[in-house]
């Protein structure tokens, strides 16, 4: 199966999402469709038997245009026509000022009288009109092809309306020509302008929020830099980022941004990962290490080995990651979709009895019509096709830009849900920087060379315990590694086999342990333990300590505070873990867990009820993150999609765990109101509308149009609340 994500042109409210939606899912090949109204976008997994080409295909066959696949760099914000906007602005003003300058008592313009000269009055409101049909054709074409699919949207029901009060008005001018000035009362050329004028307006603020809500991703596209220093012997040469090849050696000097992912081969400097972190700190960095595109020089120069550019780059893969969960769809939104889905034909029915009730009770044809094109301008879907995607994308776009990676609507909309909230150890409520601090040596080796020898086998590993060697010496050949889960490693050293793991290590190879005095004395002081055997004989016994992170035992405090029943599940072993336990809080703890025991502890946990958020490292951790409710990684920044995660820490930062409960909590309550004021929109103003009130009040298509522009403001401007949401750093 092959995914993309195209950009969609065409698209005005959430039933043209839905029908497009709908269609696409319908279609051979395709296996899922959902559609972006707010980013105008469709994320398709499909079968690789169809083509791109067949994609396009398919959206143009529902009524749409395809402008091919998403690029992020490409993504600029749309033209508003902004003066044409003013100059439709003016001609409203002019129209309305013709046709009701008399009811409000202002003076008319002579020749344009309505009483004195009804030929001029009739003839110069219809040639006003005429540019805003010109200017409304965009609504016109889509009301009717999307007619013509089967799928009525609000541009089908403004174009009925609008199309029926200009027929009606033409008539109504053939009339005045031929002396009938009668008719002067049933002209609504000033509805028909106005209508369109408002749509207008409101797509203009529409498109400027929508900008606005996705300015958290347009930040991270802009972060990498267009240029990179490239070295060609001993010179620079300033080149584009796409004249980039995997293996130049570039360079980057204080000031300037890191191009592409890569690694320091020459010099050291401090760097400012923020943009990736939502951290302030620096890290300094130097030879061998790896440096992040878009990361900020502090201080120095450095020369690095370019090895992931274009698309591959880290913050390619966290838009890409962004977008993608932007474009699933959360379970209010769902629903807010099948009730979009119905909500036009059922409009166009209400106004056709509308239409006949009014004609039954013996009102006139011109109030009856006017009744008809205020139940079709006044109830918009806009609003509630709004409602969930806009919430989504800023609050997605909120935690992107601050180190939290969400995979899917689905997560945002369920994190606050969890009950239990699952801690791994080592790495997740320590740092993972354990150091050596006890040898017991049992061989003819001197401690120096047991731990190159440990040193050179746990280069090979990428467990957490492997990183306390990597200071020290490894230069030995290894041969046949091999990683045991949840018990340790194997390896050849010069034709001798070694082993190194835990306790059950020793169980598994059926070893006798005459040290178990020292491994519960090196425990009882929190070392996790490392046996080290050479052809199945104990020669060494390792006792490594960590340190837990400084705002662990806050954090832990404060999701109790919330509520949570917090556990710890890790493969150290019991004394050790039930120290660090102790000291941050938590009561529940399972030691000496191998992957699947973890993983079978989480399955009990959901099936007696609860919701459990599993917070790992993202490696050893990865079948219990899959089966969690939720699962949180800790990262680094790498391999990214390869992670087994629902939700990417990218700053290491457990205080992102309250920011991720309080950005879903915020985002879900949002959602709620806004489709709270959608609904309640719609069944204030369809009855007035409808007439049904008309005894206290009465509404009309200009009016309606007003009302239509504002829900969907309001709820455009209810969802940009969210970024106001504050972010806790510590």
């Amino acid at each position: 199966m092959a995914k993309v994500i195209l950009s969609i042109s065409g698209m005005s409210c959430s039933a043209c999402s839905n029908s497009l939606e709908k269609y696409l899912n319908k279609q051979k090949g395709i296996k899922n469709a959902t559609v972006n109204l707010v980013l105008a976008q469709a994320l398709i997994e499909y079968d690789e038997s169809l083509t791109i080409t067949d994609l396009n295909k398919f959206v143009e066959e529902a009524g749409f245009k395809s402008l091919g696949i998403y690029n992020e760099k490409k993504e600029t914000k749309k033209e508003n026509n902004k003066q044409i906007l003013i100059i439709f602005t003016l001609l409203v003003i002019l129209v309305l000022y013709i046709s009701m300058a008399h009811m409000a008592r202002l003076p008319e313009i002579p020749f344009l009288s309505m009483k004195h000269h009804p030929i001029n009055y009739t003839i110069s409101l219809l040639v006003l009109t005429v540019p805003f049909l010109i200017y409304g054709f965009d609504i016109f074409k889509s009301g009717y092809k999307n007619l013509l699919h089967k799928s009525p949207n609000m541009d089908t029901l403004v174009s009925i309306g609008v199309l029926a009060s200009f027929i009606y008005s033409l008539v109504g001018t053939f009339l005045v020509l031929f002396k009938s000035t009668s008719y002067m009362e049933t002209i609504y050329y000033e509805s028909v302008v106005t209508v369109i004028y408002f749509i207008k307006l409101g797509r203009y603020i529409d498109r400027k929020s929508k900008e606005k809500t996705k300015e958290a991703l347009q930040e991270l596209v802009t972060i990498t830099p267009s240029f990179a220093l490239l070295k060609i012997g001993n010179k620079e040469k300033e080149v584009t980022i796409d004249e980039v090849k995997k293996g130049d050696i570039l360079i980057c000097k204080p000031g300037m941004k890191i191009a592409v992912d890569g690694t320091i081969t020459k010099g050291k400097s401090h760097f400012d990962e923020s943009f990736i972190t939502g951290e302030s700190a620096s890290l300094k960095k130097g030879p061998s290490q790896k440096v992040i595109a878009g990361s900020l020089n502090i201080d120095g120069t450095v020369e690095y080995k370019a090895e992931k550019i274009g698309k591959d780059t880290t913050i390619s893969e966290i838009v890409r990651l962004v977008v993608e969960a932007t474009n699933t769809k959360a379970p209010l939104a769902k629903i807010a979709d099948k009730v979009s889905g119905v909500f036009v034909p059922v409009i166009i029915a209400l106004a056709v009895l509308t239409f006949i009730i009014h004609l039954v009770l013996r009102d006139p044809l011109s109030s009856s019509l006017i009744y008809f094109v205020t139940v079709l301008v006044v109830a918009c879907p806009c609003a509630l096709g709004l409602a969930t995607p806009v919430a989504i994308v800023i609050s997605e776009g909120l935690a992107a830009k601050n180190g939290i990676l969400i995979k899917s609507s689905e997560i945002l909309e369920n994190a606050h849900k969890v009950t239990t909230i699952i801690f791994d150890k080592t790495g997740t409520l320590t740092y993972g920087k354990l150091q050596v601090n006890k040898i017991y040596n049992y061989s003819s080796y001197s401690e120096k060379s047991l731990l190159e020898l440990v040193a050179s086998i746990e280069n090979k590993s990428s467990h957490p315990i492997a990183k306390a060697f990597k200071e020290i010496n490894s230069s030995l050949e290894v041969t046949n590694f091999k990683d045991i889960s949840g018990y340790g490693v194997k390896a050849t050293i010069n034709d001798k086999d070694y082993y190194l793991g835990n306790g059950k290590l020793l169980e598994k190879l059926s070893i006798d342990n005459n040290h178990k005095e020292k491994e519960k004395s090196l425990q009882e002081s929190g070392n996790s333990i490392i046996y080290c055997l050479e052809n199945n004989k104990i020669i060494a016994l390792i006792g490594l300590k960590d340190t837990p992170r400084d705002n662990a035992k806050r954090i832990i405090k404060e999701l109790k505070y919330q509520n949570k029943r917090v556990l710890m599940l890790t493969g150290d072993n019991e004394i050790t873990a039930s120290v660090i336990a102790k000291d941050l809080g938590i009561d529940e703890v399972y030691a000496s867990l191998l992957p699947q025991e973890k993983t079978a502890k989480i399955k009990d946990l959901i099936t007696s009820g609860e919701k459990v958020l599993m917070v790992g490292d993202g490696i050893n951790d990865a079948p219990s993150l899959k089966t969690a409710t939720i699962g949180v990684s800790l990262s680094s920044g790498t391999d990214i999609a390869n992670n087994s995660a629902d939700v990417i820490l990218m700053n290491n930062n457990l205080v992102s765990i309250i920011n991720l409960l309080n950005i879903s909590k915020k985002a879900v309550i949002n959602i709620k109101e806004n489709l709270f004021w959608a609904f309640f929109y719609n069944i204030c103003m369809i009855p007035v509308a409808a007439g049904l009130l008309s005894k206290y009040i009465t509404m009309n298509p200009m009016l309606a149009s007003i009302a239509m522009t504002l829900s969907s403001l309001t709820v455009m401007l209810n969802a940009l609340r969210l970024n106001r949401i504050k972010i806790r750093k510590n």
